[in-house]
């Protein structure tokens, strides 16, 4: 019973909990004392988490033997974004999450061209997350990136969206990845500008976007920059908007070879990422949610765990550990 309250806690408020253990189980337990036990065993699998993280560097840091070839792993990638949760006392703050996954050539039908085409796809997930700054979350992500086998893999990719402190940790850590931009992010970008350039004539801002997408796409993202300088030259009420939006072409150009990465077997999109910060937002930004930071911080690795298809792993080693 306890083990199915704080599993099912990861997944849905406590109230939702409190239903499915009575419906489906016959378990009558109040919301305060589900509660009560993330609490509990939510300090005990963050024991058991941070346990795994110094096993995982210790593990990087021995040597390989001469006579054992190293095995080559599948390409990786990394990926990182950012959701807020209102906590009590503090307003909202931003939970930084990340996610690693192998790369995979997926067989999919292009809607354009009407064939069957080979294109990357994300596999086997898991997640990192930290309510805080940067730096914490950064060494989270790169012992996860250990015990992913990082340094082992074939070859290595980052993506994210513009926001500064993801590539300055992509620097730090995964500095050798290819860096992509996340396309859908470039895409709502260039229809800001086009909103801007054209307002209230949603055709021609419509054909505008649409045309500057093929440069985009062909690693042409310096050419579109000009291509928006120049209608901020044109719409002085908009004009400080408008060099904006170039400089997000500009500053991240060198991010944005989309069709070569494509082309070379890589994602172009930030899906995982995205798909994982909407379910932790799922779960922490229900309707008035407001946490305790120990409360969020207690049921974060619980989620984390799930998500990362861990939590029965780690709820035999936290059921077998003594509490303190």
């Amino acid at each position: 019973m306890v083990q199915r309250a704080v599993k099912y806690s990861g997944k849905l408020s406590y109230e939702e909990t409190q239903e499915n253990l009575e419906d489906l189980g016959q378990i009558e337990i109040s919301t305060s004392s589900i509660w009560r036990l993330v609490q509990r065993w939510g300090e005990v699998m963050k024991k058991i988490e941070q346990e795994e993280d110094e096993r995982a560097n210790r593990l990087s840091e021995e040597p390989v033997k001469p006579e054992c070839k190293p095995q080559e792993d599948p390409r990786m990638a990394v990926s990182m974004d950012g959701t807020m949760i209102n906590v009590r006392g503090e307003g909202w703050k931003e939970l930084k999450a990340g996610c690693f996954f192998e790369v995979k050539q997926k067989c999919v039908f292009d809607a354009e061209t009407k064939e069957w085409v080979d294109q990357a796809s994300a596999k086997h997930t898991t997640y990192v997350s930290h309510l805080g700054g940067p730096e914490i979350f950064g060494e989270k992500m790169w012992t996860e990136g250990k015990r992913r086998r990082w340094h082992q893999a074939v070859d290595t990719q980052a993506v994210g969206d513009a926001a500064p402190w993801i590539w300055n940790l992509v620097e730090t850590y995964f500095y050798d990845a290819h860096q992509i931009v996340d396309w859908y992010h470039a895409v709502e970008h260039l229809a800001h500008a086009a909103q801007l350039s054209f307002p209230n004539q949603a055709e021609k801002a419509t054909a505008w976007r649409k045309k500057q997408e093929t440069p985009l796409f062909q690693g042409n993202a310096d050419q579109v920059a000009q291509e928006i300088y120049q209608l901020a030259e044109q719409n002085p009420l908009s004009s400080k908007e408008l060099v904006s939006q170039a400089g997000y072409f500009s500053n991240h150009h060198h991010r944005m070879f989309f069709m070569e990465m494509r082309s070379e077997g890589w994602v172009i999109g930030s899906g995982s990422i995205e798909s994982g910060g909407k379910r932790f937002k799922d779960r922490f930004t229900r309707s008035g949610a407001r946490w305790s930071r120990a409360g969020a911080e207690n049921l974060l690795p619980i989620r984390t765990a799930i998500m990362s298809k861990r939590f029965d792993e780690r709820w035999r080693l936290a059921y077998n550990s003594p509490l303190n």
